[in-house]
Parts: C-alpha cells; structure tokens; sequence
C-alpha cells in the first residue's frame, strides 16, 4: 500500500468519512444544497426625491445614485416595477425656506413626499410606496424631531408624526415607516390611522435604529449634513446595546407594528437574528447610505469586485433571518438577478 493510500486513509480514519467538499465539487450540487437564496422580492428600493421637473441630480458621497424630481422618479419607478422589485422607499430633500424648527412642512397634504407618493401610485401601481414620518428632511436643524432648547420632546414630536402619517395614508402610502426612535410613536400611528380609515396601512417600525457613523452619505443627500447641531444619541440606540435594541423592538411588537427593520444592516447582523428568533415577525434590515458608499467607492479604487460584495453582503441578510432589504442597489441587483 502506498503512502498515498495511507495518508488518504488515515484522513478517513480522522474524519468518520464525513467530506464536507462532496457536496462543494459541482456547481449542481452546491445549487442543490444551498440553504439562502436572494430573489428579487427581497429588495425594496430606497429612493431620494427633489422638487422641480425633468432632474436627475447627483449625490457625491453615493456614486451612481440621484436625486430626482417627481416626473423621473416615476419613470425609473417603471422599471423597478417591471424588474419585479416589490417597493420603494422615499425620502425628500426640500427646499431650505420650507424647513422651520419643527418641521411643519411634514403636515402639508400637498409635500413633496405626499406629491411624489400620489404620482408613484398612479405611475407604477403594483409597486409598494413606503413613506417615513421622521422630522429630519422638514427641520432646520435636522434633528428627527421637534427642538426645544436642546432637547428634542418626544410627545409634541409624536402627535406631529401621527398627523403626518394620516397624510401620507391618504396620499396613497402602503406602509409608514417611523424612524425617529421617540418613544409611544408606533401605538400612536397605528391608533390615528386606524381612527382615520387606513386599518389596511402597515407599519414598518424602524425597530432598532443605532447611533451610527453610517449615515453620513444619506444626510448629505437629504442636504441636513450641514445643519445638524450634535448627535443623535439621546434617542438613536447605542451601538453597544444589544438588549436594549431588543427591548425596544418588543415595545414596537406590542404597540403593534406589522414589520421590523434594524437600521443600519451589515454591522448589525447579530440583531437582525436575533429579532427575528425573538419575534417571528418580518425583518428587514436597511442597508444605508455609508455601506453602499463604501461598497461603491472600494470598487472604484480596484479594491474589490463591486458586483460580487454587492451580491454577498444583500445575502448576508438574507442568512441572518431578514425577510428583505432596503437597498440603493435593488436596481443593479435587480437586474443581475434577472440574467442568472
């Protein structure tokens, strides 16, 4: 006998047969034997809108995403729609004179949000408009909620938030999507849409929203990067608090929110399971601004395969329980997973 065979036996001897590569050697078989898949419906597409008509505008820290104008966001929301992507979330940069200290631009039934969701509904309708309530993109100071003195007031901020979401319900919104983290906020909307007609109107909670260095590409694109005044810690979680973040998310369950999302996604993935484990309710994770801009901005320096992270990291949600993504690549994923 050999010393080939030998060595060959001596690993059987080690491993009680059990070869982990049989089921590795074929493309066949690793597609057999998969355990998480990414599809199409798991991408919701995170979008920012502007006012004007005809405007596709440039975001810097976010290479190869736009703000648009009402009239091309419809137009790109077609092809989502026909891509097969199940939503759209949106966001709003508006004008700087229409922003005051407590975002009262928010409650205007004819906002640019409102605007944008009316036309969505009419331009793409098998498409999901997802609409946030929070205060930032209204406020001069950008800040989530309503300023005074310092201190960001939770229950004037709440009462604020649930008449903007009855708003929003009637311009045509599927699901409100609270992230400003005040405390009440969800049982509040569910109650004032419920009073308002809209029992059919989900709530996606931004359940476990952290303190995080990640999102500074989304507040250069909502143009709040240069107003904001400290930081959002006294009511963003901390990002050391993983009990707290699941605390949080079970007072969301029993206020009765219908989804939860952890915001931001990849550094998080612990929570996104563990949420999921606890609840059994659909999570999502959101995979914000500051990922996607270093996933871009490492694939322009040669650093890594842009396709390939973008594909593993949206994965890798999947793998940690999340029933979705919101994400500025749904459209590039969306297409890739067209042709595969």
């Amino acid at each position: 006998m050999s010393d080939a065979n030998d060595k060959t036996h001596l690993v059987d001897r080690i491993t009680g047969h059990r070869r982990m590569r049989r089921l590795r050697k074929a493309d066949w078989t690793r597609r057999l034997v998969r355990e998480n898949r990414l599809t199409v419906d798991d991408l919701i597409w995170t979008v920012f809108v502007i006012p004007g008509d005809n405007i596709e505008e440039p975001i810097p820290a976010m290479p190869g995403v736009m703000r648009m104008s009402v009239d091309r966001l419809c137009e790109a929301a077609k092809k989502a729609a026909d891509l097969g992507i199940p939503a759209i979330a949106t966001f709003p940069n508006i004008e700087m004179e229409k922003r005051d200290m407590t975002g009262s631009e928010v409650l205007n039934p004819d906002n640019l949000i409102n605007r944008a969701t009316r036309a969505l509904k009419k331009a793409a309708p098998s498409l999901g408009v997802i609409t946030d309530v929070a205060l930032d993109p209204f406020t001069s100071h950008g800040h989530d909620g309503i300023l005074s003195g310092e201190e960001i007031v939770n229950d004037q901020t709440v009462d604020q938030i649930c008449e903007a979401a009855v708003a929003q319900a009637q311009a045509g919104a599927d699901i409100i999507a609270p992230s400003e983290m005040m405390d009440g906020r969800i049982g509040a909307i569910r109650e004032r849409l419920d009073m308002a007609g809209f029992q059919d109107v989900a709530i996606m909670s931004y359940a476990t929203k952290f303190s995080s260095g990640f999102y500074g590409p989304y507040r250069e694109a909502i143009s709040t990067k240069g107003l904001l005044k400290g930081d959002k810690a006294s009511y963003y979680v901390d990002t050391a608090n993983a009990t707290e973040a699941l605390r949080d998310a079970a007072l969301d369950v029993e206020e009765g929110a219908d989804m939860l999302m952890v915001k931001p996604g990849l550094p998080y993935l612990d929570i996104c399971w563990r949420l999921k484990d606890t609840f059994g309710l659909p999570v999502f994770a959101y995979q914000v601004s500051g990922e996607y801009a270093m996933i871009k901005m490492a694939a322009e320096r040669g650093a890594i395969d842009g396709d390939r992270v973008m594909m593993e990291t949206l994965l890798s949600f999947k793998r940690a329980g999340c029933d979705g993504i919101l994400t500025y690549f749904a459209i590039e994923a969306a297409e890739k997973l067209a042709k595969s």
